[in-house]
């Protein structure tokens, strides 16, 4: 039988008290902010996570591919990087990370791999922690190439780029492509296609918006350690 983390696809009405209280990952999230206590960046990262995985949030993206987005732009663009900010640094090449967590990003997004995760709970758990680990992987690796400010930007805007490309493909798709959401968004005024086209767009466009805050604030300080005249 088909089994949904964050419960069955949640109507207009009842989303305000569609919270995912599930102890193994509240005991998670707890146990990560001990660990990150001294770090601002990683505090803000688990709590996006908490936004992601605890909120409303985690119950309307088992309704909505648009809020799935959301789910995972959140995850990949946003906690990754916080989360990366917190730990030491990694002095590794980016390319292979980079190639890693773009074709695991593509990957999940195949309708066959996509309505898998949404309907068995193993695989769900496989696709965040797949898609979080390797976005990890990848800014730590950026953040840590501080000796190549230009392969940093290049790469920052080099994934965006391969999202945004995901982005369009879905907006431009002549019909909907995921069987888990091809009723339940009928409940919130949107047809299955047009759920599917939100999305894309979320995706090819303000998706983007975390990558250029990232890729300004190294722009700055790369400018400020020459300036300085410190190696950069």
């Amino acid at each position: 039988m088909d089994e949904i983390y964050c419960g069955p696809p949640p109507l207009p009405q009842e989303i305000w008290a569609s919270w995912n209280l599930d102890p193994l990952l509240l005991g998670a999230l707890l146990i990560l902010t001990v660990v990150l206590r001294r770090s601002p960046p990683g505090l803000v990262g688990v709590a996006v996570l908490v936004v992601a995985f605890v909120s409303p949030l985690c119950a309307l993206s088992s309704a909505l591919f648009s809020a799935r987005v959301v789910h995972h732009v959140l995850l990949v663009a946003v906690a990754a990087p916080l989360l990366a900010a917190a730990l030491p640094r990694f002095t590794g090449g980016v390319a292979l990370p980079f190639a890693l967590a773009n074709v695991i990003l593509w990957g999940w997004h195949h309708p066959a791999a996509y309505d898998l995760a949404l309907s068995n709970v193993a695989v769900y758990w496989l696709m965040q922690l797949s898609l979080l680990g390797s976005a990890l992987w990848f800014w730590r690796a950026v953040l840590g190439a501080r000796d190549a400010p230009v392969e940093q930007i290049v790469y920052i805007v080099a994934s965006f780029a391969l999202m945004g490309m995901l982005g369009a493909v879905l907006t431009f798709a002549p019909s909907a492509l995921y069987a888990a959401h091809g009723a339940a968004p009928l409940d919130w005024g949107l047809t299955p296609l047009r759920d599917q086209q939100l999305g894309g767009l979320i995706m090819w466009v303000p998706a983007g918006l975390p990558y250029a805050v990232i890729a300004a604030v190294l722009t700055r300080r790369n400018w400020r350690r020459m300036v300085d005249g410190a190696p950069c």
